[in-house]
């Protein structure tokens, strides 16, 4: 199968195609900082605008107030 695009180690085609190794670093940043959660990428005309950490705090048993 034949492209018009050449393509190189990563599967990106051309220099303006290529991740930013800023953004890079803060996506492996934000994955490696949650333990429980997500990481979303918003991306815009084929660009990275925003990576968004959500993370869960779980506890193992219900929380109760002590009483008054």
């Amino acid at each position: 199968m034949k492209t018009d695009r050449n393509l190189n180690q990563t599967g990106l085609a051309d220099q303006s195609d290529r991740i930013s190794h800023s953004a890079i670093s803060e996506i492996l940043r934000s994955l490696r900082a949650v333990r429980f959660g997500s990481v979303e990428i918003t991306i815009h005309d084929s660009r990275i605008v925003q990576i968004e950490r959500k993370e869960k705090v779980r506890f193992s048993a219900p929380s109760r107030l002590p009483p008054e």
